[in-house]
């Protein structure tokens, strides 16, 4: 394939858009199958004219359109190009040494350094517009998926058939051997790892870094080769400039691609489809929305659902449409797919997504959102939404269980803060509708902790949902109090005669039921010891926490205490004095929201505080408009699986989350296995394969 055929030369000279797509079309359609070489030369050149060596003033910004242009491709230019490759190739490789039909790995590390040495030494790779032979061929410059390419595309040029490239989300390497059973790294992926051309992949997929997708790479064909190719494209011109003719380009040959069915098995390339799709939507062809989809189902359907961008794709797409829940529960499922890798500095690229979703996009969405109110009352408000509040500890635990058994940690001191934030934003009655549990936990203590929280929320539910009709209540009682004073007036006499003749005081009467309910406690209960509560209460008898006239019949059974005693609460422990608990007088008000059977459920006077502060929270926001909204709330269950998220769960549905308890458990280092790489060199990554353009 020293020239070109005269099925190539007829395209030329390229003086459109159309005239490229109907190159790439024909070429598709070649029985011998598209050659690499030639389409990555002129994708490049045409890039390379639109974008590189466009003439932009220094004034010009994103509102200032472009005078609209296209390069005119000779053919000439392109098959000089072309010539200079194959002989490069051809010329560095004695065939006489390596077999005829199926490539090895000495005869891959041989090409991989023929394309290797002809790469200027110059610092370079973090550039933009590299990843195309024409980059090679005019400036000896290649990025890190250019390099791969150019290997695949070089044994094209010497006649190999099963050299192939492996795709993951950030990184390309090949594969060879009978039916691509062999792989080896060609590229690198970070400063110092040039020494690993030629070795397998297998031990980097063992370690289930992202990188590698734990062996879920996109395996192409010649045809899904030409795809990453297109996907690969930069319509950049500036940080802030797109060449809107690149992008149209790119647009209809991803289409071309799409007919043909050499997409369905590319995750990548559906999103870089989708994000060009809403950019500039095209009529009579598939939504930005359905093409993200498909997107996700084809990382389900081929590749075991280990690709992270599909999820991030369209998430992204929804925060752009203000569709804040849909998005949340988008990331949601990121995180999930990414807690089955082991993170590793060479995973800089995802890092960062999760990183922006966490700390700058999810927190705008709550500052967003803080004053929301629905007209719709089947719709709930984002920050009164139990689902969203799951799915965001969803996101969370993902993070943490990617975190798991990695060489380097994830989460620092930035992303609780920010977890904190969000989390605390939310009406702290949502937390009663979500149960918590953990996986792979001590089934007895899951049970408790599951009645615990049912206990808790069905009590703090009942409060919130009776106390229209506690209020009523209230008022029947106070009417039949006034009643009872009334009956107490006409025969107070005869009740204080009779009460002398029988040797009784009020005092004595106090006692007396006191000690008929410690005796009932105690005839219930596993043994004779009496409810320490009972105790308490019996010991402070005379204080006005217990009210002396419901013990007599009348009246309510409790008074509200003027002055708070309990300032400082842990997540481990709640201690709080007896004395001071019962010594509080009275202001004449009912104790809002305990009652004789709860106080006799409690575990200890800390508890029946605690049980009183959530009762006066909720009726203290109890204001009908929140009622409504939570009146469609439905329970939710959520299954923690990384240890620092299940050491949190009780918190996460407290009726106060503890700001410090999950800053200090989020940042701790005691879950994380640091384990020693076996090989040195990792350093910052100073150049992405696959790095997804986002376009704003």
């Amino acid at each position: 394939m020293a020239g070109f055929r005269d099925r190539e030369k007829q395209h030329f000279p390229l003086e459109s858009s159309q005239a490229v797509v109907d190159l790439f079309i024909d070429q598709l359609e070649n029985s011998d199958g598209p050659n690499l070489a030639l389409l990555s030369i002129v994708i490049g050149a045409v890039e390379n004219k639109l974008t590189v060596n466009r003439n932009v003033s220094a004034t010009t910004d994103r509102s200032r359109i472009l005078e609209p242009i296209f390069p005119v491709i000779e053919l000439s230019m392109v098959e000089a190009l072309y010539t200079k490759f194959v002989t490069d190739v051809k010329s560095g490789v004695d065939m006489s040494l390596y077999r005829k039909d199926i490539a090895t790995r000495e005869l891959v590390k041989r090409v991989s350094d023929i394309i290797w040495s002809r790469l200027t030494r110059s610092y370079y790779k973090d550039k933009a517009h590299l990843q195309s032979l024409y980059s090679y061929l005019t400036g000896n410059k290649l990025d890190c998926f250019g390099v791969a390419f150019a290997v695949v595309a070089a044994f094209q040029v010497l006649g190999y058939n099963d050299v192939h490239l492996a795709l993951s989300e950030d990184h390309a390497w090949v594969v060879f051997g009978e039916n691509g059973s062999e792989t080896a790294e060609v590229t690198w992926h970070g400063k110092g790892n040039e020494d690993k051309r030629g070795q397998p992949v297998g031990l980097e997929v063992t370690e289930k870094s992202w990188l590698y997708l734990c062996g879920q790479a996109v395996i192409c064909t010649r045809e899904m080769e030409v795809s990453a190719m297109v996907s690969g494209i930069n319509p950049s011109i500036t940080v802030t400039l797109d060449s809107s003719e690149m992008g149209n380009l790119q647009q209809d040959l991803l289409w071309a691609l799409y007919d043909k069915q050499h997409l369905k098995k590319y995750p990548m390339a559906l999103g870089n489809l989708g994000d060009l799709e809403e950019v500039n939507p095209i009529p009579n062809r598939k939504p930005c929305k359905v093409l993200y989809a498909e997107a996700i189902e084809a990382s389900k359907k081929f590749y075991n659902n280990q690709h992270v961008y599909p999820y991030t794709y369209l998430g992204g797409y929804l925060y752009r449409k203000h569709q804040y829940k849909a998005a949340v529960m988008a990331w949601a499922e990121a995180a999930t797919v990414v807690s089955g890798f082991n993170y590793n500095r060479q995973d800089e690229e995802i890092y960062k997504e999760f990183l922006e979703i966490a700390n700058d996009f999810i927190p705008n969405i709550v500052k967003s959102v803080s004053n929301e109110n629905s007209s719709d009352p089947l719709k709930l408000p984002f920050l009164r939404d139990p689902e969203v509040y799951v799915k965001l500890l969803q996101f969370y635990d993902g993070i943490c269980e990617w975190e798991e058994g990695s060489s380097t940690p994830v989460l620092h001191i930035t992303w609780a803060h920010h977890m904190v934030f969000s989390l605390s934003k939310f009406d702290s009655r949502v937390r009663e509708f979500v149960t918590v549990t953990s996986e792979g936990g001590d089934s007895e203590d899951n049970d408790d902790d599951s009645d615990d929280q049912t206990d808790e929320k069905e009590t703090r539910r009942g409060s919130q949902s009776d106390s229209k009709s506690r209020t009523s209540l209230r008022g029947r009682r106070k009417s039949q109090t006034s009643d009872k004073v009334k009956n107490e007036k006409q025969n107070g006499d005869n009740d204080g005669v009779d009460s002398k003749l029988n040797g009784d005081s009020k005092e004595d009467q106090i006692q007396s039921a006191i000690k008929d309910i410690v005796s009932k406690v105690g005839e219930g209960g596993k043994n004779d010891a009496p409810n320490p509560n009972i105790q308490a209460l019996s010991q402070a008898c005379g204080e006005s926490i217990l009210n002396k006239d419901y013990l007599l019949g009348s009246g309510e059974p409790f008074t509200t205490a003027t002055s708070s005693t309990i300032n400082n609460t842990t997540t481990d422990s709640r201690s709080v004095d007896i004395e001071d608990f019962l010594s509080t007088k009275s202001n004449g008000t009912p104790f809002i929201g305990l009652t004789m059977d709860s106080m006799l459920k409690a575990d200890s006077p800390a508890d029946m505080m605690l049980c009183r502060k959530d009762s006066d929270v909720v009726a203290a926001s109890d204001n009908g408009t929140s009622t409504d909204y939570l009146a469609g709330a439905k329970p939710v269950t959520l299954v923690l699986r990384s240890e620092k998220m299940k050491g949190l769960k009780k918190i996460f549905t407290s009726a106060k989350l503890n700001a410090s308890a999950i800053k200090l458990q989020l940042t701790a280092q005691s879950q994380v296995h640091m384990k020693h790489s076996k090989r040195g060199g990792e350093g910052d990554i100073s150049s992405t394969v696959r790095k997804r353009t986002r376009r704003e």
